[in-house]
């Protein structure tokens, strides 16, 4: 059973900057100078891998992997 921590990442190339993820993971979420969404770990923090999970489920052009 693989326990390391998963990494977040954002597909830029997706993004269409709605600010869904950053609502509802503002911990791991955040605007890039961009105007999109970027991540602001390099792993989902302990306790937060549901939330980041249903970002990931919800977010509306599937930007969001977690590897």
């Amino acid at each position: 059973m693989n326990m390391d921590p998963k990494k977040p990442i954002v597909i830029k190339d997706l993004c269409i900057a709605c600010g869904l993820c950053n609502a509802m993971v503002p911990s791991v979420f955040d605007w890039d100078d961009d105007g999109k969404m970027k991540t602001i770990v390099s792993a989902v923090p302990k306790g937060q891998e549901a939330d980041v999970e249903e970002a990931k489920v919800n977010c509306p052009t599937a930007a969001i992997e977690v590897k």
